[in-house]
């Protein structure tokens, strides 16, 4: 059986949530749909909880103007929402003299996105507000944050669905076809009973699996959906309370951040992520393996010279869909419409890592003023 609907938002994570909610919010008629039997339990709910001020992107890139953007959309909705939030800020360090040029570098790249909130710092300042820390500069950036996660993925759905959106759950999308008008979707529920979703809309937010549920439509050009690379990024959790009272980052590395400390609402801490490229052919395996201790040994005692031996224990995993592989320069987030695929009423999300979380809400505005044009 088919069922005409007028919105289709594929995957219940925080980016298909704040999709489908600005979707409804506009008045679109929306079905949410997810393979899991509950939302936001795959990388949603695997990632530091950071709100980013947009400081290492691409000036002008989806990456930096939708984390800006994103930023100030979070922090007025956790208000008015209460949704559990706090503008810890961030410090980024220098631990050697080597250094210092990449950090001007961080700041030049913050103040061409439009972050001008930054300031530097010596390391005698630094202490000030971080006895712990150990640096030789510092850029401290005040509008960096942390949220639950989970109460803010609430939060967007309540939001959708007072506005008339559905939510199917244990719902997963095995393929459709996309006609001149209007796509068809095939959806398997746990029951193993399969329905058709025909709509005018499908916005596929499915994260790691985006490129697989594109490929899945027919009609879908295979050369409209790009090579995902996936990059595990494992946290260790620190035993007693933590350490300091704002995040910590070291300069980035190859494919992500570094390995920083974010302090959590409840006054502990975790560090990570770190990189970890996974085979194309690899499962998706979450495991922590506890060895990797040693490496987050290493890079932390840079900044934190007083981490206690064996304080580390495995937390948790996250892996991120990435465009841009081992080596490669980093990659834009890619939101494509018809204009790169050719199909009328489709919408796909590749490689929202991170600031995905923090870029949600500016994401989802997007989409919707994407979506008005039509």
């Amino acid at each position: 059986m088919t069922e005409r609907v007028d919105c289709v938002v594929i995957g219940a994570g925080v980016v298909g949530l704040a999709v489908a909610r600005s979707l409804a919010m506009a008045g679109r008629d929306v079905t949410i749909v997810e393979a899991a039997h509950a939302i936001g339990t795959g990388i949603s709910s695997r990632n530091s909880e950071v709100i980013h001020a947009g400081i290492h992107y691409a000036p002008g890139s989806l990456k930096a103007r939708l984390c800006v953007r994103g930023k100030d959309l979070m922090y007025a909705f956790c208000e008015q929402r209460n949704v559990p939030h706090r503008r810890v800020g961030k410090l980024v360090v220098a631990t050697d003299e080597s250094q210092l040029r990449a950090l001007d570098r961080v700041l030049a790249n913050a103040r061409a996105s439009g972050v001008d909130d930054l300031e530097t710092l010596g390391a005698s300042d630094a202490a000030g507000l971080e006895p712990a820390l150990s640096c030789v500069a510092a850029l401290w950036c005040p509008s960096t944050g942390i949220v639950d996660s989970h109460a803010l993925m609430l939060a967007l759905l309540a939001d959708a669905e007072a506005s008339g959106a559905t939510l199917a759950l244990s719902s997963r999308v095995e393929g459709g076809t996309a006609t001149a008008d209007r796509i068809e979707i095939r959806v398997a529920s746990d029951g193993s009973d399969v329905f058709r979703l025909e709509a005018s809309l499908v916005v596929n937010c499915a994260s790691l699996a985006a490129a697989q549920v594109a490929h899945s439509i027919d009609g879908v050009p295979g050369s409209s959906v790009p090579q995902i690379h996936f990059a595990k990024g494992n946290y260790f959790s620190l035993a007693g309370r933590a350490p300091f009272r704002h995040l910590i980052y070291p300069l980035p590395e190859p494919g992500g951040l570094g390995v920083h400390v974010t302090p959590d609402l409840g006054g502990q801490a975790k560090f990570g992520p770190d990189v970890e490229w996974l085979a194309p052919d690899a499962p998706l395996d979450f495991t922590v393996d506890p060895r990797r201790a040693d490496a987050f040994v290493d890079v932390i005692r840079r900044y934190w010279p007083g981490l206690p031996d064996d304080a580390l224990a495995p937390a948790y995993a996250g892996i991120r869909p990435k465009l841009s592989g081992p080596g490669e320069p980093a990659a834009d987030f890619v939101i494509s419409g018809p204009e790169v695929h050719g199909i009328a009423g489709l919408v796909n999300l590749f490689g929202i890592d991170s600031p995905g979380l923090t870029s949600s809400l500016a994401i989802g505005e997007h989409v919707a003023a994407m979506a008005a044009v039509r």
